[in-house]
């Protein structure tokens, strides 16, 4: 980052400059967004370019500099900073993997914590672990150990024998516990006596039908801010950043939260190049919570790893039958060999609209639970499980197609019809409003609400979204 010093240096010694209050990267798996901001009375965007994210030239600071010069072409003038804030998915998901008592309660706590906070579950245990399973771990090599199990004061050998396993690991990761409090202390001492770094935080799972995610949450991504400067060229930015780094799909869930707090029931869906994401914040609708047999999160976020439009473009199109793309595009193999961030043409650009619709489809439908009937000795009765988004009437799109697309509001329209043709799964209505991210700033707009000022976060998002 010497060079974006000097950079700006250059600029200070009698060269035409635009000062703004603060530039802001999203550093993604595959492209670079930088936006300008001035704050002022009333908060605007000044202007924003991107790029290929750099990694594989070894140096994700390249992507940001040729941003920047694009901007600087865009507004005619040198650009200048009072503070710059970065946000990034580039090292890719924090692989981690996830070990408690019950799978219905600890583990699925856990699990909720992970995937709010940039997290990549990998592997999932339940129960008392044994060689077999330090043998998978070992196998998997993540960059984070999540340990629960229990209601506060409940049983506490199976934590306490988890906690020797995991001692005997030869993996020098973070082993976060979010257990049993009364076998923090405990498990602390016999990790922390095998040379673990150990996190110890409040039961996701305290007690019985009651999740306590954030502070396992919030956790991660601490541990989550030191992995990400690992991706080439980060710890350069770590050394200019006025804010801590934190992850693309923490800062977007934070948005969501924001919207509901303006809007109301809501959710985000956001299609990336290598993950499909979506974030809800609802407590579902009465009819529902009368149905559920465990409670769910009331912001959750879930991350679909083989919804994506160009790392993963072809598990997409697996998923959807290359057969019926074939018969709707004659020139499918030449459309395939040109897929990318950046459509050549209208034709390119509709072919991605296809696996865009497909996704935000999947996505959704992976998100919401279902209702299911069991029969009891009284009778049939229906229950419920998983996120209710029955309450949802508000839904914002964004990332690079859901933002941009002229083809956008075709995919995310595709939503209205989904609660009618799967009637037991807890999606949607017909009547949801849709909004686009037309600035491609949820990223932004949740790093300046945790770090900055909410409400001019919350101004800079009422302004941003354009409903269809």
């Amino acid at each position: 980052m010497d060079k974006l010093f000097k950079i700006v240096k250059e600029r200070e010694i009698g060269m035409k400059t635009e000062k703004v209050d603060l530039l802001f990267a999203e550093i993604g798996s595959t492209t670079t967004v930088l936006t300008a901001f001035h704050f002022g009375i009333k908060p605007k965007v000044i202007a924003q370019a991107e790029h290929w994210t750099t990694v594989n030239e070894g140096d994700v600071t390249i992507g940001i500099e040729t941003a920047l010069k694009k901007m600087e072409e865009k507004i005619g003038s040198k650009i200048s900073w009072e503070k710059f804030a970065a946000t990034s998915s580039a090292a890719g998901g924090l692989k981690m993997t996830v070990h408690g008592l019950v799978y219905d309660m600890t583990v699925r706590a856990a699990r909720e914590a992970a995937l709010g906070a940039g997290a990549v579950i990998k592997y999932v245990t339940a129960g008392k672990m044994d060689d077999f399973h330090l043998k998978k771990i070992l196998s998997i090599q993540p960059k984070l150990i999540l340990l629960a199990g229990g209601v506060d004061y409940g049983e506490s050998e199976t934590v306490v024998h988890n906690a020797k396993m995991l001692a005997k690991l030869d993996l020098d990761v973070p082993i976060i516990y979010a257990g049993n409090v009364a076998a923090a202390e405990h498990v602390e001492y016999i990790l922390s006596s095998a040379g673990k770094k150990v996190y110890i935080t409040e039961n996701v799972y305290p007690r019985i039908d009651y999740l306590n995610v954030e502070p396992t949450r919030n956790v991660i991504k601490e541990v989550f801010a030191e992995h990400i400067i690992k991706a080439p060229g980060m710890e350069k930015i770590k050394d200019m950043v006025n804010y801590e780094i934190i992850p693309t799909p923490a800062a977007v869930m934070k948005t969501t939260e924001l919207a509901y707090e303006h809007f109301g029931d809501c959710l985000t869906i956001d299609i990336g190049g290598a993950t499909t994401d979506v974030d809800s914040v609802t407590e579902g609708s009465p009819e529902i919570q009368e149905m559920m047999i465990s409670p769910e999160p009331f912001a959750k976020r879930t991350v679909e790893g083989d919804l994506g439009l160009y790392v993963n473009a072809h598990n997409v199109i697996e998923m959807m039958g290359e057969e019926n793309l074939r018969k709707q595009f004659e020139d499918y193999d030449e459309l395939l060999s040109r897929i990318s961030p950046y459509p050549q043409g209208d034709r390119d650009e509709y072919f991605i609209s296809k696996l865009a619709t497909f996704c935000v489809q999947q996505g959704i439908r992976r998100h919401a639970g279902s209702k299911k009937h069991l029969y009891t000795p009284t009778g049939r009765k229906t229950i419920a499980e998983g996120k209710d988004l029955t309450a949802v009437k508000y839904v914002f799109g964004t990332g690079g197609f859901l933002s941009r697309s002229k083809y956008a509001k075709e995919a995310l329209e595709s939503i209205r019809h989904l609660s009618r043709l799967h009637p037991m799964e807890l999606l949607p209505s017909e009547n949801i409003k849709l909004f686009r991210d037309e600035r491609y700033i949820f990223a932004a707009i949740g790093l300046i609400a945790s770090k900055i000022d909410k409400d001019i976060a919350k101004e800079l998002l009422i302004n941003d979204v354009k409903e269809y």
